[in-house]
C-alpha cells in the first residue's frame, strides 16, 4: 500500500487514493477537513526530493505559479515546505485530458471544436505570460477537458518564470519531444512564444489526426523540430480553412520571430477566424522556411538525421507549392514560333526583299536640325531656372524640433537654450504611468525639419497614472468585498488565504494588503485573509468499540465530528453490525469537523463455518420490565426523557425537572437477554448511558 495512503498532511488534508503518477510527483486525491471539499495533491517524488536545490526551485517556482488565477489553468490552492515533504494543493478536475478526449474521436477533431479547445488554451496561457510564468510543456496530455466543454492548462511541473528562460533538452523534455519548439531542442534562449509553438503543434495535431513530426528516437524528432517544415494541415485534409490553416504555421514559425509575439496577438488572429472564418491573414511563405532552407549552400541536414527515418515524406516548402505555379509563371517566356503573326512565322528575308524597300536621303541634314532643337531648349531652361523660378527651386531652411518627450514641463517651458526660437503651446493632460507634468507627446515630433515658419510646438502631459483609493475591507462578508474591489477596478486574489481568528466572523476580512486609502492604479490585486472563526478546541475521540453502526454514527454526529468512510468485513468474534475498528482512534485528539472512518463486522465469513446442528426450537422468551432512574440534576423546565437500544427506543417518560430531581423510566426486554447498554437521551440531546441486567 502507498505510503501516504490515509495519511493526514499538516493536520488538514487527508490522502484518500493515488490518481496519477509523472516524472517529477505523484498526484493524490484528497480532502481538505478545513474547507470541506476533495483537492488534488501533487509531492515531490522521494528521489528528486533529496536534492535540496531542486527542493528550492520546486518550491519558488510552486509559489509563483500559485499567483496565477485564471478559469482556463487548474487552480493551485497551497504550496507546502517541510523537512520532510514538498507538496502543492490543487483543485480537483473532474475530467480526461486532451489526448484521452482525441483518442475517443479517433484522434482527429472537427475544425469548430479545435478552435474551442485552443481558444481556451491560448486565453490560459496569455494569463500565465502576462505573469512572468512560461509552462515549457505545452501538449495534450497537459490539458484537462471538463464535463462542460471547458479546458483547463495543468502540470507546470516543469515551468519557469521568464527570467530563467533558458533551457537544456532534459528528461522531462524529451518526454515531450513532439511539441517541443525548435529553441528548447537546441537548449537556447526560451520565452513566450515557445509556448505558442507548442500549442501550434497542439492544434496541428487536433486538426490533422497525427503529429507534425515523428521518428525513431526523441533526438531524431528534435532534430526533425530544428531542420524541417512539416506538411501543411490542407494537405492532410482539404476541409480545414485556410485561416485556421495560417494560423497553425505561423504559430510552428521555426524562426521565434515569425512567430505571433504574444497570446493575446493570436488570440486575435482566432477571434477574427471565429467571427469570419473566410478571412484571409496573407502571412508570408518564407516566415515558415528554417534557417537551413534560405541558406542555398546547405544542401544537406546537420546531424544524425536522413530523410529514410521520417515516418511520411516532408517537402520543402518551395517544393510543395511548385505543383501549384508551374514554371512558366515563375520564370521569364520563352517566346516560340507560334508566338510570331502567321506572315511571319517561319520567313527568312532574302536578298530580294531589300530591292523592294524605299530607299531614304542622307539623314546629317536631320541630325543637325534635332541638335538645334535641343540646344535651343537647354538655353531657355537655364535661363528660367535662374531667373524666374530660382525662388522656387530653391531649398527652404530648415530647424530641427527639441526632443521634449520624456522631461518635465516645468523644466523646459522657459529653457531658451533647448526650445531656441520655439514656443511651447500646453495642450491636454491625460492619466499615464509617467510621473504628472511629465510631457508624453509633442507636436511636430522631435528631431523632425521643420521650416522658420513653424515656431509653436503643442505638449501633451502625463497626469500621472489613473488611481483609486484602497477601501475599507474590515470585517466585510468575502463575497461582498470580492464585489466592491471588483466595482472599484481592483482585482481580489482568488482563492484568499484562511485563517482562525477568535473575534472575527467565519467568513469575513480579517485583514487585507494594501491598506486603507492607499492610491491604487486599476487592475492592482489585493490580497485578503479570511477569517475561519474561532480555532475549534480539541477533544478526546468517543470510543465507539462494540456499538453498533446506527449508535456509533449517532454518538459522534452529536460530537459535530463528520461522517467518513464506513467499510464492512467479516469478523469470527465480533457481532454483525457491531463496530470492529475507528479512526481517529478512540481518546485521540480531534476537533469538530474531523470525519470518523468505521469498520463494520459481517460477522463470521460462512466460508468458514461448519453448518449448524439441529435443535430444538429455543422457547418462547419471557417478557420482562426494568426500571431505569436518570438523574435530572442540573435541568430546569419540562424535560422529556427517550432510552434507547441499538438505535430503537425501548421506553420513555416526561417530568418537570424544577419540580423532580429524577424520573423513573419503564423499559421491556425478555429474560436471556442479558446486561444491555442504554443510550439516554434528554430533550433530544444524548446525556449519556445506563446498563440494564434484564435476566436479574
Amino acid at each position: 500500500m502507498d505510503q501516504y495512503i490515509g495519511k493526514l498532511l499538516d493536520n488538514r488534508y487527508e490522502i484518500l487514493e493515488l490518481v496519477g503518477t509523472g516524472g517529477m510527483a505523484k498526484v493524490y486525491k484528497a480532502r481538505c477537513h478545513r474547507l470541506n471539499r476533495l483537492v488534488a495533491i501533487k509531492i515531490l517524488r522521494e528521489d528528486l526530493a533529496q536534492d535540496a536545490e531542486f527542493r528550492r526551485r520546486f518550491h519558488d517556482e510552486s509559489q509563483a505559479i500559485a499567483m496565477l488565477s485564471h478559469p482556463n489553468i487548474v487552480a493551485v490552492y497551497d504550496v507546502s515546505r517541510s523537512s520532510e515533504l514538498e507538496y502543492i494543493v490543487m483543485e480537483l478536475i473532474d475530467g480526461i485530458t486532451l489526448k484521452q478526449y482525441m483518442q475517443k474521436k479517433g484522434n482527429k477533431l472537427n475544425w469548430r471544436e479545435a478552435l474551442h479547445f485552443i481558444t481556451q488554451i491560448i486565453k490560459g496561457l496569455g494569463h500565465a505570460h502576462s505573469r512572468g510564468i512560461i509552462h515549457r510543456d505545452i501538449k495534450p496530455h497537459n490539458i484537462m477537458v471538463l464535463r462542460d466543454g471547458s479546458v483547463k492548462v495543468s502540470d507546470f511541473g516543469i515551468a519557469r518564470v521568464a527570467s530563467g528562460g533558458h533551457s537544456t533538452l532534459t528528461q522531462e523534455a524529451l518526454g515531450s519531444v513532439h511539441y517541443i519548439s525548435p529553441e528548447q531542442a537546441r537548449g537556447s534562449h526560451i520565452d513566450s512564444r515557445s509556448d505558442l509553438y507548442s500549442a501550434g503543434v497542439v492544434l496541428y495535431e487536433m486538426l490533422t489526426g497525427r503529429l507534425p513530426f515523428e521518428g525513431d528516437t526523441p533526438v531524431s524528432v528534435a532534430i526533425q523540430h530544428i531542420n524541417s517544415i512539416p506538411l501543411s494541415p490542407r494537405e492532410l485534409d482539404p476541409s480545414i480553412p485556410e485561416a485556421l490553416e495560417a494560423i497553425t504555421m505561423k504559430a510552428m514559425a521555426p524562426n521565434p520571430d515569425n512567430r505571433y509575439l504574444s497570446a493575446d496577438d493570436m488570440l486575435v488572429d482566432l477571434e477574427e477566424f471565429r467571427k469570419n472564418p473566410n478571412i484571409n491573414f496573407d502571412y508570408s511563405n518564407s516566415e515558415l522556411v528554417t534557417e537551413e532552407e534560405l541558406d542555398d549552400d546547405r544542401t544537406q541536414i546537420l546531424g544524425t538525421y536522413t530523410p529514410s527515418s521520417r515516418p511520411a515524406p516532408e517537402r520543402r516548402y518551395e517544393d510543395r507549392y511548385e505543383d501549384e505555379y508551374p514554371s512558366s509563371s515563375r520564370r521569364s517566356r520563352h517566346y516560340e514560333e507560334e508566338d510570331y503573326p502567321s506572315s511571319r512565322r517561319g520567313r527568312r528575308y532574302e536578298e530580294d526583299d531589300l530591292d523592294d524597300m524605299p530607299r531614304r536621303g542622307p539623314i546629317w541634314p536631320i541630325i543637325l536640325a534635332v541638335a538645334a532643337v535641343l540646344l535651343f531648349v537647354v538655353l531657355v531652361g537655364y535661363f528660367l531656372v535662374n531667373t524666374v523660378f530660382s525662388g522656387l527651386m530653391s531649398k527652404p531652411e530648415t530647424t530641427p524640433v527639441p526632443e521634449l518627450v520624456g522631461r518635465l514641463y516645468e523644466e523646459v517651458k522657459d529653457d531658451t537654450d533647448l526650445l531656441g526660437r520655439f514656443t511651447l503651446i500646453l495642450g491636454d493632460t491625460v492619466a499615464d504611468d509617467a510621473e504628472p507634468g511629465t510631457i508624453i507627446e509633442q507636436t511636430p515630433e522631435g528631431k523632425k525639419e521643420v521650416e522658420e515658419s513653424v515656431t509653436e510646438i503643442t505638449v501633451i502631459l502625463s497626469g500621472g497614472p489613473e488611481t483609486v483609493l484602497m477601501p475599507d475591507l474590515s470585517g466585510m462578508e468575502y463575497t461582498a468585498a470580492c464585489a466592491l474591489l471588483q466595482e472599484k477596478g481592483l482585482k481580489p486574489v482568488i482563492p484568499p488565504q484562511y485563517e482562525n481568528h477568535e473575534t472575527v466572523e467565519k467568513g469575513h476580512i480579517v485583514s487585507y494588503i494594501p491598506l486603507k486609502d492607499v492610491p491604487l492604479t486599476p487592475g492592482t490585486e489585493v490580497n485578503m485573509v479570511v477569517s475561519l472563526g474561532p480555532e475549534d478546541a480539541p477533544f478526546p475521540m468517543p470510543d465507539l468499540s462494540d456499538m453498533t453502526e446506527s449508535l456509533a454514527k449517532t454518538t459522534y454526529k452529536n460530537a459535530n465530528l463528520a461522517v467518513g468512510r464506513t467499510e464492512y468485513e467479516h469478523h469470527p468474534t465480533i457481532e454483525e453490525g457491531k463496530v470492529i475498528s475507528q479512526y481517529p482512534l478512540p481518546r485521540t485528539d480531534v476537533t469538530e469537523g474531523t470525519a470518523v472512518n468505521l469498520v463494520i463486522s459481517q460477522g463470521p465469513d460462512p466460508a468458514t463455518q461448519q453448518p449448524p446442528a439441529t435443535v430444538d426450537p429455543p422457547p418462547v422468551a419471557q417478557t420482562v420490565t426494568k426500571t431505569v432512574t436518570v438523574s435530572l440534576e442540573g435541568r430546569e423546565g419540562p424535560v422529556n426523557v427517550r432510552l434507547l437500544l441499538d438505535g430503537t427506543e425501548v421506553g420513555s417518560a416526561s417530568a418537570d425537572a424544577s419540580l423532580d430531581l429524577e424520573v423513573d423510566v419503564a423499559v421491556q426486554g425478555t429474560v436471556g437477554m442479558g446486561v444491555k447498554e442504554l443510550a439516554i437521551y434528554i430533550n433530544g440531546v444524548a446525556s449519556g448511558t445506563a446498563r440494564v441486567d434484564f435476566d436479574s
